[in-house]
């Protein structure tokens, strides 16, 4: 047998230990969106640093002016050196009502047709899917007493509230976190049986609005159509956003945006994806946005301008005659490619107070922004990654885009300048950040085979 074999042959046998481990950790409440959980948080980091010493890393919990940060390295052999990015901090479980148990007791569901999974808050997102990884390198040690690779594992406490300490703790550790390469697990299959790696994903521009005219709500019957109306105003600009074949009209907003190429496109042709079921999962039937464009193309490729919420007047119960003082819209941009999140800010603010009364104003609060990122799938990592997730679940795995965004991928890339391969095993029913969070066993154990497969691949 070769060291890869006897390698995944001990991951197989180890796999009850591997789900303990893995429940250990989830246990700890890491909520790190909430100041109550703050010791928590930090028990969590230790366990961590703890577990990853156990197997030969050298690794420490790193303070920040948040929550701490885990950094681990195991640097033995030569060869392509690995930073490997996850989180173990996880979303608050609430509402507590709607989970079948304990959301931070872990436990094993099996269903009818015996497939298995984990449920529990954090059994996705992040943690069962980092510990894949480690769970790939304790293998290793066991067998080969080394890793085939460098390896340097960083593990935030931040990402789901926001990672405001990230980028200033990359900033300063910049030399002990060079590597030849990222990668990240925190994305998804592109079903249960065909592995993913993401090479794209949408940066981010969004805003909030507030449209301002008389200085009260008036009454309908005394200034209807003499007064300026905030809700009329704020409905022509958000009308005005899209023209008649669903490109945005913001000046300059397509700037940096290329087409997809061919070889891209032939490649997302052989997904087998359905628009009518995806769209039919949501009880809709007709594609929106762009004409002329695949759906995969516009939630993969293409940029967005989605109304995500408006008020203006009167909303309860009942009627209320009123023209309001004031109305609102929350309005964000997804971003492809090279478009510029501060570019696409001013634009927006300028097209909107185009169209504003001389005697109204308007006013804008700025909520976040960010670059998107995209890799060349040539590159060996991807191409050695590829390999190593096909020979583990015996289809291609695919390349696919990705429609959302992950923050530290773009850190990663302009701030270490490496680029980041995106690999993960969980299932679009996972149900994160919702009640009744799941991990299928099958993606928790073929995905430690699978990191096992990475390492000696790359």
């Amino acid at each position: 047998m070769s060291d890869l074999d006897k390698v995944l042959a001990h991951i197989d046998a180890d796999l009850d230990h591997a789900l303990d481990r893995l429940f250990q950790t989830i246990r700890l409440k890491s909520i790190s969106t909430d100041p109550a959980y703050a010791a928590e948080t930090r028990a969590c980091a230790e366990w961590h640093a703890a577990d990853l010493q156990s197997i030969g890393f050298d690794a420490s919990v790193r303070d920040t002016p948040g929550h701490p940060v885990v950094l681990a390295k195991h640097h033995q052999t030569a060869g392509t050196r690995i930073l490997f990015y996850g989180h173990y901090d996880v979303q608050p479980a609430d509402p507590l009502e709607l989970w079948d148990g304990d959301a931070f007791e872990p436990v094993m569901i099996t269903h009818d047709d015996g497939t298995k999974e984990i449920r529990a808050r954090g059994a996705a997102d992040d943690k069962g899917q980092l510990m894949t990884f480690v769970e790939a390198c304790r293998a290793w040690k066991a067998i080969t007493g080394s890793l085939p690779v460098p390896v340097t594992i960083l593990l935030e406490g931040e990402e789901e509230s926001g990672g405001a300490n990230l980028p200033g703790f990359l900033e300063s550790a910049k030399a002990e976190l060079q590597a030849d390469v990222a990668m990240i697990c925190d994305t998804n299959m592109w079903d249960k049986e065909t592995p993913a790696i993401t090479t794209s994903l949408r940066g981010l521009c969004a805003e909030e609005i507030f449209v301002h005219a008389s200085d009260r709500d008036l009454h309908s019957g005394f200034y209807g159509s003499a007064a300026a109306n905030p809700n009329h105003i704020l409905a022509r600009v958000i009308a005005d956003l899209r023209d008649a074949e669903g490109r945005i009209t913001v000046p300059g907003f397509y700037d940096g945006v290329p087409e997809p190429s061919q070889a891209l496109l032939d490649g997302w042709g052989k997904l087998g994806f359905s628009e009518a079921a995806f769209l039919g999962e949501v009880g809709l039937s007709v594609p929106a946005g762009e004409r002329g464009r695949s759906v995969l193309e516009q939630t993969w490729s293409r940029p967005t301008c989605e109304v995500n919420g408006m008020t203006g007047g009167y909303t309860g119960d009942g009627f209320k005659t009123v023209i309001p003082a004031v109305a609102s819209a929350k309005i964000s941009f997804r971003l492809v490619f090279d478009q510029d999140p501060h570019k696409i800010r001013a634009a927006f603010r300028a097209f909107v107070r185009e169209r504003i009364p001389a005697d109204c104003r308007v006013e804008f609060t700025e909520f976040g922004s960010g670059r998107a990122v995209t890799f060349e799938v040539t590159a060996p990592a991807f191409q050695n990654t590829q390999k190593a997730l096909s020979d583990e679940w015996g289809k291609e795995a695919a390349f696919v885009g990705g429609g959302g965004s992950i923050p530290v991928t773009t850190m990663i890339k302009e701030k270490l300048g490496m680029d980041v391969v995106m690999a993960g095993f969980g299932l679009s029913d996972d149900r994160i950040h919702s009640p009744n969070e799941k991990y299928s066993l099958t993606s928790f154990h073929k995905g430690i085979r699978s990191w096992a497969r990475v390492l000696a691949a790359i």
